[in-house]
This record gives C-alpha cells, sequence and structure tokens, in this order.
C-alpha cells in the first residue's frame, strides 16, 4: 500500500554506538501494555524519560511485593512481554523510525521499555526471522536495507495472490457479508487522516485480512500478511516527508471504492481497482 510518512509518537532512544545518547536518536513508539505495566520510567511532562548512552546497573529493579510467580505464569509474562516489543518495533520500522543501515543495541532499547535486554534481544531475533534485520555480532541489530525494486517485487507477489482470490470471492461471497466490512473501510480511512504511518499500517493490514479471511483459507492469510508486512518496511533513503497524509487518504479510499465494486459483483472493476491498488504500492 501507499504509506505516509509521519512517525509515531515515542520517546527517542539512542542508536548503539552514539555516545551519550548524543545524536543517532529515533522514536520508538509507546506500547500501553509496557508502560501501563509500571515497566518504563516517567520523564518530565508525561512522556517516558529519554535514555541516553549505554545500559547501566545504577538503577536495579524494586523487588516486587509479590509472590513468585508459577514457574509456567514467568512464561508466559515474559512471552507477553516479548510479543509487545515486537510489535514496538515492528511499529517504529513502519514508522520510519529505525532507519536502514543503522545499528540498534538490544541494552539500549530494553532501557527504553524498562526491562532486560533478553526480551528485546528475542524480539529483534524475531524481525530477524522475518528480515527486517540482521544480526552484527557484538554490537547489535542492524536495520535491513532495501530499495525500490524489492518494495516493486513484493507488491507484484501480492497482486498475484490477491487479485484472483478477490475476483473469485466476489462472485461467491454475498452482498451483506460485504457490508459487514464496511467499519473496517471508513476506519482505514480516519486511520489514513491522520498522516500517522504505523497507525494507517495496521488498519490496512486489517482491512486486508478480514476481506482474505472470506476465503477460508488461514495459509493464504498467513502468507498475505507477512507480504503486508514486509512492504511496510522503510526503503534506503527514506525519510519522514516521502508521502503525506493525502497519498494514505487517496489510497484508504480504494478499500471503500472496492468494497462498492464487491457488493455490486462488478468483477472487471473489482480486477482493475486491486491492480491499482499494489501498482501504487511500488
Amino acid at each position: 500500500m501507499k504509506q505516509g510518512a509521519q512517525g509515531s509518537a515515542g520517546a527517542e532512544v539512542p542508536r548503539a554506538g552514539a555516545p551519550g545518547g548524543q545524536g543517532g536518536q529515533v522514536r520508538v513508539p509507546q506500547q500501553p501494555g509496557v508502560a501501563d505495566a509500571g515497566r518504563v520510567r516517567p520523564g518530565g511532562g508525561g512522556a517516558s524519560e529519554v535514555v541516553r548512552g549505554e545500559h547501566t546497573h545504577s538503577e536495579p529493579a524494586a523487588p516486587s511485593a509479590q509472590p513468585s510467580a508459577p514457574r509456567g505464569r514467568s512464561v508466559v509474562q515474559r512471552s507477553s512481554v516479548r510479543g509487545q516489543i515486537v510489535d514496538a518495533l515492528r511499529a517504529a520500522l513502519v514508522a520510519g523510525d529505525l532507519r536502514p543501515g543503522e545499528v540498534y543495541s538490544a541494552p539500549v532499547l530494553g532501557e527504553r521499555f524498562g526491562v532486560s535486554a533478553t526480551p528485546v534481544r528475542e524480539a529483534m531475533q524475531q524481525l530477524a526471522i522475518e528480515g527486517a534485520v540482521e544480526v552484527v555480532p557484538n554490537r547489535g541489530f542492524r536495520v535491513v536495507e532495501r530499495g525500490a525494486r524489492e518494495l516493486a517485487e513484493l507488491a507484484e507477489v501480492r497482486a498475484l495472490i490477491e487479485v484472483p482470490v478477490m475476483v473469485r470471492l466476489a462472485r461467491t461471497v454475498p452482498a451483506e457479508r460485504w457490508a459487514e466490512l464496511r467499519p473496517l473501510a471508513e476506519a482505514t480511512v480516519r486511520a489514513a487522516s491522520s498522516g500517522c504511518r504505523a497507525t494507517y499500517a495496521e488498519s490496512d493490514r486489517g482491512f486486508h485480512r478480514a476481506v482474505l479471511s472470506l476465503s477460508g483459507n488461514q495459509q493464504l492469510v498467513q502468507i498475505a500478511e507477512d507480504l503486508h508486512r514486509r512492504a511496510q518496511w522503510p526503503l534506503v533513503g527514506s525519510g519522514p516527508g516521502m508521502r503525506g497524509r493525502a497519498d494514505l487518504v487517496a489510497d484508504a479510499h480504494e478499500h471503500t471504492a472496492l468494497l462498492d465494486a464487491l457488493i455490486a459483483r462488478d468483477l472487471d472493476v473489482v480486477r482493475a481497482l486491486v491492480g491499482e491498488h499494489f501498482a501504487g504500492a511500488g
């Protein structure tokens, strides 16, 4: 999809190798689940404290007043924290706050989230599996650099999958089922109007997931979601102003037009709209 340029709000975190946190800072979006757990130290003005420099142990965590949780529960909680951090880092990638070619330190990001480096490192390993980052021994993780050609290839693959599927669904899914997706399409317009790239990407993903789920093929849905996620990563040299709110809104309105065509079972229009939608993504 076309993506906008505004970053998400959040505290600044220095990249690995930035001495004393001076320069080279990024904004990692707030994750409510992490902050609400009281893990992020409050800073001035209600925002999270800006953590500068590498991780230190000068401020050990206060001992918990609660009794020790069973081992199984501890594993679940750790998995939940890791999942929240994965989501936060994905959002930071979409917003362009984690820049291609830059190296980020797990301990520094751990300070940002108020957790140890371990769940952050595990989250980064997940992103490495997805191809978003690569491991840099003894330093951290580098955001993978990619160009416009890779983005165009992803758009082509997505079109090859979704165009025929949506045309098939247009023949078989009743109009009332499509009408149920209208709130999701309208939500993408509101998200686009915010100008926030990460917010729109999440809303856009939800709409496409709902449409493809009508196929009943969960493997298809998972593959499409992976391609969608990869299509959101920033390009080399991209920066916050490359695409604005108007681009996002135009992209979002294609969703409502697509629903109109699906309800009308106008196969030619469905085919053309979906094809144009992905052509614009490259």
